[in-house]
């Protein structure tokens, strides 16, 4: 390693840990900062909240020039620039939202060399206007953000993008970064080509998001109901979003929501640009609001705190599953992708499809996708790993943190149902929808049936044991499996497919996943869980509030919610402890330490931390109470009662094995990984294991070694 890749990496890690407040890259950040700074181009793959944008800033900042950091979304550019303007860096955008004073005295700074970074929108950037005033200045580098925008074949393609390879022809010896959090291979090669970065490094650093759990169901009847337990269950006062697929069932949706109670508001194309912009905006600066939105909404959100996606019906495609539910979690605390489907999505999917003005082509491959989202709905094993490779990734083992790892479903042997269903369907001259075939199958003899004479046929009453929700989850099923097609005329009538017949003729056995409500499952216990009902949380996220009112920007633009929870955790007494928090750095400690200090300590100051507290924690857990038992019976955090057992191991009061139930093969990869850690931190450590243990269980293990 040369001395000036020694320096490079210096520079990068100073600026890191000074400007961003972070100890230490992750995954290939270093190598992409790298890249960028010696002038090479880079694609990078990385999955949302992975820290893309860091990729690119940090060059920025060391390189000399202003960085261009196109971007498709100018609703979120002002939240991006006031989040860099808060760690000091010289951030501006130009977009169709700034009047033209503001635009020219963007250009005044830009031009004069007071700018570290330019957000603009690729239909700006192609303007002739401002390709001449980028060529009077100086640039740093290139950034494209959603870099699968340039894809023909992807759900979010803009044409602009097309025309950003000219940046290659005007500016040779600028480098450029192109960004996505959703390629698979084929959109990959596809974003080499049309940038012209056939010369970049490419960076693939994976698509899982572990600390998202998966949860897919079916639409049992009543979606909003189940819905609203979800959210008051598991999410009560959290922000999230909610994708539907019709406007309308948006309006219904939010307003349904709002008379529960809940902050929701509607997002959708058919809205004024006035109440779209009122409503993003209030769900990017307030905390607890629910988006409920169709696929308009969210390309580029940045807000780190949503903590659920919830889909109430089928996305199109596997590729716009990913990124919608990567809106959650950002932070890295753990969220939840919650999705219901039924018949009728499948239904309504594949007759938008076939109905397109698309090539046969480009019809073909919407199917293969569309097909790829339904075997992820149906599939029995763990949903991470198809999800993973889906996009070329893997995972070796199941991840323990989706519906089918944490309630493995039930299979059955559904032949003899799927007969009578093919068989009925068949009968009935193929000329009728499900619900019509269902009626039959249960021997409904009602005016139409009665009508048609189908009352005489010999499938009418053969599925009585099944119930009206049992017999439409087999249809979609058998749907699904192209056993059965919806004919084109949008009438919905079933028809019988070629891979129909064996089943039919009994030289083939079908099996598939009984139908399952979805529930909240096996949850992981959660230090953040813990945290966030704290009074000390509260009281951080009051003040967080109170200072971005102030300012008017977004809470998380102040601080993360990840650093507001570690500040629970860790309780830092001085500047020196805050310091060493993720995600504050210096300009934030300046601006923001001594308030947020005062707040830690109003709060914790009635809390018991005498060594008589810590006694009456360690007889609690004699007596056989949990460490979350002594924490609601003492008014306590979680985090602070094993911080009381941490103490107890140390001094020899107590062993590890009285305090937390770990197999030797656990313990093993607990104590390797603070082996291999430079300043045993817990934070870095928690990362490491990829969430796998509690803060409070990483401090015991720490203690006893």
């Amino acid at each position: 390693m040369t001395d000036a890749t020694l320096s490079t990496q210096d520079n990068a890690r100073q600026v890191l840990q000074s400007v961003f407040g972070y100890s230490d890259f992750r995954n290939h950040q270093a190598e992409i900062v790298e890249q960028l700074i010696d002038g090479g181009d880079a694609l990078v793959l990385m999955p949302t909240g992975g820290g893309k944008s860091l990729c690119f800033q940090i060059p920025a900042l060391i390189r000399s020039g202003t960085a261009i950091v196109i971007s498709p979304l100018i609703a979120l550019m002002q939240d991006q620039v006031d989040a860099l303007q808060q760690n000091g860096i010289r951030a501006a955008c130009l977009n169709s939202a700034l009047d033209g004073m503001a635009v020219r005295e963007v250009e005044q700074q830009l031009t004069r060399g007071e700018l570290d970074l330019l957000y603009i929108a690729p239909e700006r950037l192609m303007m002739p206007r401002m390709q001449r005033l980028l060529s009077q200045v100086h640039i740093a580098l290139f950034a494209i953000d959603e870099a699968h925008c340039v894809s023909q074949w992807g759900h979010d393609f803009r044409p602009e993008y097309i025309q950003l390879s000219i940046l290659h022809q005007h500016f040779p010896d600028v480098p450029r970064i192109a960004l996505t959090a959703t390629a698979d291979e084929r959109t990959q090669q596809e974003i080499i080509q049309r940038l012209g970065l056939e010369q970049a490094r490419v960076f693939n650093n994976g698509f899982d998001r572990p600390n998202i759990r998966y949860r897919i169901a079916e639409n049992n009847g009543n979606a909003r109901e189940q819905l609203l337990r979800f959210i008051r269950n598991e999410h009560d006062g959290e922000a999230g979003i909610v994708y539907c697929l019709s406007r309308k069932r948006v309006d219904d949706t939010a307003k349904w929501l709002s008379e529960k109670g809940l902050r929701a508001l509607p997002y959708h194309a058919g809205l004024s640009n006035e109440t779209r912009q009122q409503n993003q905006s209030r769900f990017l600066r307030e905390d607890g609001i629910i988006i409920v939105a169709t696929i308009a909404f969210g390309m580029g959100i940045d807000k780190p705190d949503v903590r659920f996606v919830a889909h109430l019906n089928l996305p199109k495609s596997i590729e716009a599953y990913y990124q919608e539910t990567g809106r959650a979690g950002r932070d890295g605390l753990p969220s939840d992708a919650w999705m219901l489907y039924g018949l009728q999505d499948v239904i309504t999917l594949r007759q938008m499809q076939e109905s397109s003005d698309a090539d046969d082509s480009y019809k073909r491959i919407e199917r293969h996708k569309l097909d790829a989202m339904l075997g992820l709905c149906e599939q029995e094993s763990c949903r991470r790993q198809a999800l993973l490779h889906y996009f070329g990734d893997r995972l070796d083992k199941p991840c323990g943190n989706c519906d089918n790892c944490l309630s493995p479903p039930e299979t059955w042997d559904a032949t003899v149902a799927a007969q009578k269903a093919l068989s009925c369907a068949y009968r009935t001259g193929q000329r009728f929808g499900v619900n019509y075939l269902v009626d039959v199958l249960q021997g409904k003899a009602n005016s139409r049936i009665q009508q048609f004479g189908h009352d005489k046929l010999t499938v009418f009453g053969i599925g009585k044991e099944l119930n009206t929700s049992q017999w439409r989850g087999l249809f979609r099923q058998l749907i699904a499996r192209r056993l059965l097609s919806v004919d084109l005329d949008g009438h919905g009538s079933v028809q019988l497919s070629q891979s129909a017949r064996p089943i039919l003729r009994g030289e083939q056995t079908l099996t598939l996943r009984k139908l399952a409500k979805v529930s909240a499952g096996k949850t992981r216990s959660s230090n953040f869980a813990n945290t966030a009902h704290s009074q000390l949380w509260e009281a951080l996220r009051a003040h967080r509030k109170q200072l971005a009112d102030e300012q008017g920007v977004p809470a998380y633009v102040i601080f993360h919610d990840a650093t507001l929870a570690e500040m629970a955790e860790r309780q830092p007494q001085n500047r020196e402890q805050l310091a060493l928090i993720s995600g504050i750095g210096e300009r934030k400690l300046d601006a923001y330490g001594d308030s947020f200090l005062e707040v830690i300590h109003e709060n914790i100051g009635s809390q018991p931390q005498s060594g008589d507290s810590n006694a009456e924690t360690v007889l609690l857990l004699c007596q056989g109470m949990t460490p979350l038992e002594i924490a609601h019976r003492r008014e306590l955090t979680v985090a602070t009662v094993y911080r009381h057992l941490a103490k107890a191991i140390r001094e020899g009061e107590l062993e590890l094995a009285d305090v937390v139930a770990l197999d030797e093969a656990e313990l093993q990869e607990i104590r390797f990984a603070f082996e291999h850690s430079e300043d045993k931190r817990l934070k870095p450590i928690y990362e490491a294991l990829g969430g796998e243990y509690d803060y409070g269980i990483l401090e015991c293990v720490r203690a006893a070694s």
